[in-house]
C-alpha cells in the first residue's frame, strides 16, 4: 500500500498597489524629539513643582531660605514629573523622566558652584586686579595695609610656574609611562603598580610635604627652595595623571593594536605611533587634572619652599612664593587690604588655570586631514598661485 502526497499549492503573490490619491506621508519625528503633549506635561510638570516648593516652605512649613526652596522643587517637581509620566505611560518613562530630571538637576548644581565661586572671587578681587602693578611687581617693601598702586602678585605668579613646570616634566614622562606600563605590559609587577597609584591618589598633602621635607631637607640637607615645593608637587600630581591616563588608554579599542602588529610592527612602535596618538585628547585631560591639583597645593608648599616677599627665579636660590601660598598667607593677616589682594590673586589663580587648560585642549585636538590655516594663508598670498 502506498501513500500519495496531496499536491500543495503555493501562495500567490500580491503585488503592492500605489494609490494616487492618497495625501503625503507625515514625516516622522526623531526618537530624541519630544512631541508638544510631552513639552508641554514636562513644563507644566516643573511649574506645578515649584508652586508646591512655593506653598510649601513659604506658607505650611517653617522652611526659609532659597536652599531650602530648591530641595522642595528639586523632590515636588520630580515626584509631579514621575506621576505626570504614569499617567500618559509606563514604568519605563518613569524611571526615564526621573533620571532625566536627576541628571539635570546635577548639572545646574555643578554649574552654579562654579559660576558662584569664580563670580565671588571676581566681586571681592576685582579692585587690585585693575591695577597694572599687580601683575608686574612683587611685594617688596610693601605692608599688608598698603594701597593697591604699590606691590603685586608677580613673584607669586613666577614661584608657581616655575614649581608647575619643574613639577610637569617629572610627572608627565613618569606619569603616562606609569600609565601604559600597566596597560600594555600587564603581569604581576603591573597589579602591584596598579594598586599603589590607587592608594596614592587618596594621599594627603601634607604626607607628601612631609615626605619631602624630611626626605631632602632634614636628611640630605638640602634648603628649601622652589626646586623641593616642585618635587612635592610633583608627589601629588604623579598619580593622579597615571590613574587617568590609565584609564584612557584601556579604552583605546583592541583591534587598532591587533592591526599594528599584523603589519609587523613592534610593540613599541605600536604604542608610540598607534595607542598614544589615538588616546591624545585623553592624556591631555589627564595632565590637565594632574596640573589643576597640583597647581592649588599650600601645604606642601608651605613646608618645602616657604614664603618670600621678593621675586626669585632660580629653583634653587632659597625660599619661593607661589600664588596658593600668597592666598594663604594674606588671607591669614586679616588686613582688608591683604585680604583684597589674596582674592585678587586668586582670580588670577582661576585664570591660569583655564589658560593652561585652553592651551592644554589645543595642542590635544586631533589634526585634520585638510590644510592648515598657515598653509592656506601661504597659497592665497602666493604669487604663483594658478587662476581660478
Amino acid at each position: 500500500m502506498t501513500l500519495q502526497a496531496e499536491p500543495t499549492t503555493a501562495p500567490l503573490t500580491h503585488l503592492p498597489t500605489y494609490d494616487d490619491d492618497a495625501p503625503p506621508p507625515v514625516p516622522r519625528a526623531s526618537l530624541g524629539k519630544p512631541s508638544p503633549d510631552e513639552r508641554f506635561a514636562h513644563i507644566g510638570s516643573w511649574a506645578a513643582g515649584v508652586a508646591l516648593a512655593w506653598l510649601v516652605t513659604q506658607r505650611l512649613l517653617p522652611l526659609d531660605g532659597l536652599p531650602w526652596f530648591f530641595i522642595a522643587c528639586f523632590v515636588l517637581g520630580t515626584l509631579v514629573t514621575a506621576v505626570t509620566a504614569a499617567m500618559t505611560g509606563g514604568m519605563i518613562d518613569v524611571k526615564d523622566r526621573v533620571a532625566t530630571s536627576v541628571v539635570t538637576w546635577a548639572a545646574i548644581l555643578v554649574i552654579t558652584a562654579v559660576v558662584s565661586t569664580i563670580v565671588f572671587v571676581a566681586m571681592r578681587g576685582w579692585r587690585p586686579a585693575m591695577h597694572l602693578n599687580f601683575y608686574t611687581q612683587d611685594m617688596s617693601g610693601v605692608g599688608p595695609k598698603d594701597s593697591f598702586e604699590s606691590g603685586g602678585i608677580l613673584h607669586a605668579i613666577l614661584g608657581s610656574g616655575i614649581e608647575l613646570g619643574i613639577a610637569l616634566v617629572i610627572t608627565l614622562p613618569l606619569g603616562i609611562g606609569t600609565a601604559v606600563f600597566m596597560t600594555e605590559v600587564g603581569g604581576k609587577f603591573a597589579r602591584i603598580v596598579r594598586t599603589v597609584v590607587e592608594a596614592m591618589t587618596a594621599l594627603p598633602s601634607i604626607v607628601a610635604g612631609l615626605f619631602i621635607y624630611v626626605v631632602l631637607i632634614v636628611a640630605l640637607g638640602f634648603p628649601r627652595s622652589g626646586l623641593a615645593a616642585a618635587l612635592a608637587i610633583a608627589v601629588m600630581m604623579l598619580p593622579i595623571i597615571a590613574r587617568a591616563a590609565d584609564v584612557v588608554l584601556r579604552v583605546v579599542p583592541g583591534g587598532l593594536r591587533e592591526a599594528s602588529l599584523a603589519l609587523g610592527a613592534s610593540r613599541w612602535r605600536t604604542v608610540w605611533y598607534v595607542v598614544l596618538p589615538t588616546a591624545r585628547p585623553g592624556l591631555a585631560t589627564a595632565v590637565i587634572l594632574g596640573i589643576a591639583r597640583g597647581v592649588g597645593e599650600t601645604s606642601p608648599v608651605l613646608l618645602t619652599s616657604g614664603a618670600a616677599a621678593f621675586t626669585v627665579t632660580g629653583p634653587t636660590d632659597g625660599v619661593m612664593n607661589s600664588l596658593p601660598l600668597f592666598i594663604y598667607t594674606n588671607v591669614r593677616s586679616g588686613e582688608p587690604q591683604a585680604i583684597a589682594r589674596a582674592f585678587g590673586a586668586a582670580f588670577v589663580l582661576l585664570a591660569l588655570v583655564l589658560i593652561l587648560f585652553v592651551i592644554a585642549r589645543l595642542l590635544a585636538r586631533p589634526r585634520g586631514t585638510g590644510p592648515t590655516i598657515r598653509a592656506r594663508l601661504a597659497g592665497a598670498l602666493s604669487p604663483n598661485r594658478a587662476p581660478r
